[in-house]
């Protein structure tokens, strides 16, 4: 018999969220872009490790 599929986690908010977070935080301190830059580097360590959990899990 088959197994029934397992939904995938999803590490795309953590991504969003991070990259606004950063943008906010970067508007704060008068340097947006470096703020996104931040935010996006964080996002994407979050959705690494996301992802390597997820494959872990299987």
């Amino acid at each position: 018999m088959d197994r029934p599929s397992r939904t995938p986690m999803a590490g795309g908010f953590l991504l969003a969220l991070s990259i606004l977070v950063g943008v906010v935080v970067g508007v704060v301190e008068r340097q947006a872009s470096i703020g996104f830059l931040a935010g996006l580097g964080v996002g994407l360590a979050l959705l690494g490790l996301v992802w390597a959990l997820d494959r872990r899990r299987r």
